[in-house]
């Protein structure tokens, strides 16, 4: 159901949890073996694309603007983003399999077709991106990763944030969304040092979330265990 993750960096610096878990469903499992390889960006991993040769992300969406969401989780925020704004095209990553399904499942019943899914590590993903071909990207409720030792496998490193700057155009948007004090301080640390600048002119804009947010699964769980959710915005310098 999905490949191998083959980036050199993985073994011990994926930001990623688990990525299978409870058994899946027959439908699941049917949109998995159904659907996944139709919504495939196109030649991302490494064992298939060795030489790291860049996608045509112009024609995968007909020129369309591309968007990026970096762990995409149930999928609800992903295909809402999509029948929200048809004149986009969204990637998705995420190696969480139940995830996928999920997403699967919901990207057939909204009837979307301005979606790329690819179900492993997007640090693969960045390999190939041209340079400034994303006009924007989301980072929402990322794993905290909250042991010390753990910080350095978030998403919010010089690592990964670096190719995530090269990917996107100057001036595209970077959202990211947070329920852990601590990953919100390491986020506002490390993102201006990867070229961007925090949009934030007063508390209600780190406080209130977008005007075309869709409240998630784990911001639900988030405000029902008394987290308070905080909605960063970054532009690329």
């Amino acid at each position: 159901m999905t490949s191998s993750n083959k980036h050199p960096a993985a073994p011990w610096r994926n930001f990623y949890g688990r990525v299978k878990g409870k058994t899946l469903k027959q439908s699941q499992e049917a949109y998995l073996d159904e659907d996944l390889a139709g919504l495939s960006p196109g030649a991302v991993d490494w064992e298939v694309n060795p030489d790291r040769q860049p996608l045509d992300t112009a024609a995968m969406f007909d020129g369309k603007p591309v968007w990026l969401e970096v762990g995409f989780g149930g999928g609800e925020h992903m295909v809402h983003q999509a029948a929200t704004h048809p004149g986009v095209g969204i990637i998705g990553c995420e190696p969480y399999i139940n995830g996928v399904a999920m997403l699967l499942g919901k990207i057939r019943r909204a009837n979307v077709d301005n979606v790329r899914v690819y179900p492993n590590d997007v640090r693969n993903l960045f390999d190939v991106l041209p340079e400034a071909s994303l006009d924007k990207a989301f980072l929402l409720y990322p794993d905290p990763w909250p042991k010390k030792r753990h910080h350095r496998r978030r998403f919010v490193t010089q690592e990964h944030l670096e190719p995530l700057a090269r990917a996107l155009k100057p001036g595209a948007e970077f959202r990211v969304a947070t329920d852990i004090p601590d990953y919100v301080r390491q986020t506002l640390v490390e993102v201006p040092k990867a070229g961007f600048e925090w949009l934030a002119e007063r508390p209600a804009d780190w406080r209130e979330p977008w005007g075309d947010w869709i409240s998630t699964r784990y911001e639900q769980k988030a405000l029902r265990e008394g987290r308070v959710p905080h909605y960063l915005t970054f532009r690329r310098l």
